[in-house]
């Protein structure tokens, strides 16, 4: 039998021409070979609240295939928790009884769904394998889901509108960690979001972080949003700084819509070295700093005025001094002005309070956001009238090791 390594890397490098629905049948192979029977890859959905059996066949690549809900079942708790978690109860195959498995199924800090695999032993070394295979599959789950409809009807559990198919086509993954930082987003509804657009990179030991807000909630919206995040990102790799980015954002949006539509934003960076925060404020909702997950503060920066209105206002850069461990939050209106049925706001306190209690449990950051939108979702009934986007850094500050779970 060969060792798992070298199992690993054949299957590496037999994915390079597979397909999407040929995912499930090669890792299934290759895990055997090494000991890891009957497994089955599972991959969830935009909202993060089902896990959906990648089966390979038919229009979406799961016919025929089981799913399970992210919150009350098993694969679900291996989900959240980023955890190698056995089943209770052996499962029979023959003669033998066998341990069976679920594995999250992670790329850094963002997650991709989980693994389900049978073994013959409980050991640490099988641990370590199944790790391993789903290490794998997520990046060959990386690398085929960018040119395949099957992925996006899998990862779907209702229609899209168009402007949503721009802004989910236009942004980064929603989670990443790397020198010293991490990063999670969200936004809603998820189906249907209109002119919310989040953007980062990094450059560097530069992260560059936006939120962008666009006027209206329709595929105009959503047209406007992209033209300003495609702008700024122009701007940011000709090596512009925030100002002269942010002006060539207002630039770009008055040329195309003569100043009838405009975008609020935060356009950002963070030194991941020395944790300095610089950013400039277009009209938009002030960062929410959270420091030793206590103190918290809006922090200040007179606003330039929504870029693409032309009101001509001062461009102020801002400037902090992180310290390890401080979370920065960007956010939409959305968040904070969902009401419930008898009116009442989510809040600023309770939109805050909510990152504090539940990040602090030791969830991952990409976990605590799952859970802060559906609670944003619940609160509005399930049905928010404007867009809800959050992005959220935390900056370790040295702590590279802690970056993911």
């Amino acid at each position: 039998m060969e060792t798992c390594a070298a199992s690993l890397l054949r299957l590496m490098q037999v994915s390079h021409t597979a397909t999407f629905e040929q995912l499930p049948r090669l890792i299934a192979d290759h895990a055997a070979g090494v000991g890891m029977y009957d497994v089955l890859l599972f991959v969830v959905d935009m909202r993060e609240t089902v896990l959906r059996q990648l089966t390979g066949h038919g229009p979406d690549a799961g016919e025929g295939g089981q799913s399970f809900t992210v919150s009350g079942s098993l694969p679900g708790q291996a989900y959240q928790r980023v955890e190698v978690i056995p089943e209770a109860a052996q499962v029979r195959a023959g003669d033998a009884a066998r341990r069976r498995w679920w594995v999250a199924v992670t790329d850094g800090v963002e997650r991709l769904g989980v693994l389900r695999a049978d073994t013959d032993a409980d050991t640490e070394a099988v641990r370590q394998a199944l790790s391993d295979l789903a290490s794998v599959a997520a990046l060959l789950l990386l690398s085929k889901r960018a040119v395949s409809d099957s992925h996006a009807r899998l990862v779907r559990t209702e229609p899209m509108n168009v402007a949503a198919e721009m802004q989910w086509n236009l942004t980064p993954p929603p989670a990443y960690a790397g020198h010293d930082v991490t990063v999670g987003a969200v936004m809603e509804p998820a189906y249907q979001v209109g002119g919310d657009a989040f953007d980062y990179a990094v450059a560097g030991h530069t992260l560059h972080l936006g939120v962008f807000d666009a006027m209206g909630h329709d595929t105009t919206a959503g047209i406007t949003a992209n033209v300003a995040v495609s702008a700024c990102r122009n701007a940011r790799r000709q090596g512009a700084s925030l100002d002269e980015s942010s002006r060539q954002v207002e630039r770009v949006l008055i040329e195309q819509f003569d100043a009838r539509r405009y975008v609020t934003a935060i356009l950002a960076e963070l030194d991941m070295s020395s944790g300095t925060l610089t950013w400039v404020n277009r009209g938009h909702h002030l960062p929410i700093l959270i420091r030793d997950n206590r103190w918290t503060t809006d922090l200040s920066c007179p606003p330039a005025g929504p870029m693409g209105a032309d009101l001509g206002l001062p461009i102020v850069t801002a400037g902090e001094q992180l310290q390890p461990g401080d979370r920065l939050l960007l956010y939409t209106d959305g968040v904070v002005e969902a009401r419930d049925v008898w009116g009442r706001e989510f809040g600023r306190d309770r939109f805050v309070d909510f990152i504090r209690r539940h990040h602090s449990g030791r969830l991952s950051l990409h976990e605590t956001l799952r859970r802060l939108m559906t609670a944003v979702m619940e609160h509005h009934d399930g049905n928010l009238d404007d867009d809800a986007t959050v992005l959220l850094t935390e900056w370790r500050g040295g702590d590279q090791g802690e970056l993911t779970p």
